[in-house]
């Protein structure tokens, strides 16, 4: 008996010691200390930062960020800078998840706001940039960098707005883009309609539905192909969500509650039913890109990025089709359609840059000045050239060589392709039109739901499924549940909510009790056999 017990405290004292383990653990990984500017930076000291970027095997601009490393190091010979090119940005979210829970995060990446708010949860894990931005030696066109930085009046507000969270900013504008609608105005045309300056849904969807229709034989009237689809859309998350801000119809708070099941989400989901019912619209997931189909003469209205520009049009300089299935036409490039013209809404996207923090904060300065360098009219501008993108600051775009770039549309198929300028001129001429979402630890949840609802509603129609009140009814609670959004409403009402897998420091640590009450349970289980045995 004696024997047991103090077995027992033998164990009772592991207990305790490996449940102090993974707690001290967990501080070791997220009580890292907030950061602050330092007073000066060191460059007699050495460091290594890590830049995590995303890149669609485009060799030019893969080519432009080897440039712009190499020009910095040049500036700063303390500073090396390696580079990890991503193909999408979902990559890159999932591994700074994973990587915050071992503390090796990168120290600068190509992210979205919507990203951030999620790597937030973690304490102390992106820095606040308001004071760096301020920082008369370091910030934005401070007096001791060896580059010239734009000021924080440099770069374009509404780009820069996007960059905060509860009203403190954790990054800095990169790239920006909208939506184009990239029209073949010669089969419009042939259906004897004329482009107005402005599409309205309205419009679009009357084409669509003339360009739908067939002869005896099941070919098109307007193509002569078997193949056509007259509305394709790449993005229906932002189909969605700028329908709704067009409408003034609830989507989110700022504080993340959500609104998107409502009753004019039903009607235009309704709406769109009636056009795929028809043949009228299709998307990108469901269709494959509309591009192919814009090239083919397949296809009257294409929705893509500003940014997908080189891939639109007969003399597209990117192709993924065969050169003998292009058609010519003329390519016509528009804001996406409106419900009323008078106030537009265009959703602004593109790509930010934060910064992570780490224990030393001349390596956090390190970081901070390199991602201020991807802001210099050098790269900016090289950059904004590849596609469709435009500068994020004032000082870029304002610039000669920017500004030779523009006039120069037309001149050839390459760098100066007028489908690909025409497309940066219209977010340019529009960037007041402009909006965002609501940031939040769950936005890019509602953002997937969002054009969740349009998929599902344009597959059910293809399958002949009836699409009715009991359809939507199931549909909005199907996607509330698959991207758990009743749980992120809980937390921004201040509840408690399920906000995701459990940290691993807390799986460890119930995996060690696990263990523990085991083997003490084992024990007792021996030790009562041993007794039996003892007294047969």
């Amino acid at each position: 008996m004696i024997r047991f017990r103090r077995l027992s405290s033998l164990l009772l004292a592991l207990l305790m010691f490996l449940c102090v383990l993974p707690l001290s653990a967990c501080h070791g990984s997220r009580g890292r200390a907030a950061f602050t500017v330092p007073d000066s930076f060191d460059t007699s000291k050495q460091h290594e930062i890590t830049f995590w970027a995303k890149n669609d095997t485009n060799k030019t601009q893969t080519a432009i960020y080897q440039k712009a490393i190499s020009d910095f190091q040049a500036l700063y010979p303390n500073i090396t800078v390696n580079m990890r090119l991503y193909t999408d940005y979902g990559r890159i979210y999932n591994d700074v998840i994973t990587n915050i829970a071992t503390n090796t995060t990168p120290n600068v990446c190509i992210t979205y706001p919507d990203h951030i708010a999620t790597y937030m949860t973690g304490s102390d894990v992106v820095v606040p940039l308001d004071d760096l931005f301020a920082d008369a030696r370091y910030g934005l066109g401070g007096s001791e960098l060896l580059f010239d930085s734009p000021t924080q009046e440099e770069i374009i507000p509404q780009f820069l707005s996007e960059c905060t969270i509860g009203g403190v900013h954790y990054a800095v504008p990169y790239m920006r883009s909208t939506e184009a609608c990239y029209v073949n105005k010669t089969l419009l045309e042939k259906l004897g309609y004329t482009l107005p300056e402005t599409l309205t849904w309205d419009f679009v969807w009357e084409v669509s539905e003339a360009a739908a229709k067939k002869d005896a034989d099941g070919n098109y009237l307007l193509n002569g192909q078997k193949v056509m689809i007259p509305f394709l859309y790449k993005s229906t998350d932002n189909m969605m969500i700028q329908m709704l801000r067009q409408k003034d119809a609830g989507y989110s708070t700022p504080a993340g509650e959500i609104l998107i099941f409502n009753d004019t989400t039903r009607e235009l989901l309704y709406d769109i039913a009636g056009h795929v019912k028809n043949g009228a619209f299709s998307t990108f997931k469901i269709s494959s890109y509309p591009a192919n189909f814009l090239n083919a003469g397949q296809c009257v209205f294409a929705v893509d990025s500003t940014a997908g520009a080189t891939w639109m049009g007969s003399d597209a300089p990117l192709l993924d089709i065969s050169a003998d299935k292009v058609v010519d036409f003329e390519t016509a490039v528009l804001p996406v359609p409106q419900f009323d013209p008078e106030h537009p809404a265009m959703i602004s996207q593109g790509p930010s840059v934060c910064v992570f923090n780490k224990a030393d904060p001349q390596e956090v300065l390190a970081s901070w000045l390199f991602a201020q360098y991807l802001l210099t009219n050098d790269v900016q501008i090289a950059y904004a050239e590849t596609e469709g993108y435009v500068p994020v600051t004032s000082k870029a775009q304002n610039s000669n060589e920017y500004q030779d770039y523009l006039r120069r549309a037309g001149e050839d198929n390459d760098l100066h392709y007028d489908v690909k300028i025409a497309a940066s001129k219209l977010l340019m001429e529009n960037t007041a039109y402009t909006f965002t979402t609501p940031v939040f630890n769950g936005s890019t949840s509602l953002r997937d739901a969002a054009g969740q609802m349009i998929e599902e509603v344009t597959k059910s129609v293809r399958r002949r499924q009836t699409v009715d009140d009991a359809y939507m009814d199931k549909l909005f609670n199907d996607v509330n549940a698959l991207y758990r959004l009743d749980q992120v409403s809980i937390a921004a009402s201040g509840g408690r909510a399920d906000l995701g897998p459990l940290p691993y420091t807390s799986v460890a640590l119930l995996t060690t009790l696990g263990a523990v009450w085991l083997l003490i349970l084992l024990y007792l289980l021996f030790d009562l056999a041993r007794r039996k045995k003892r007294k047969g």
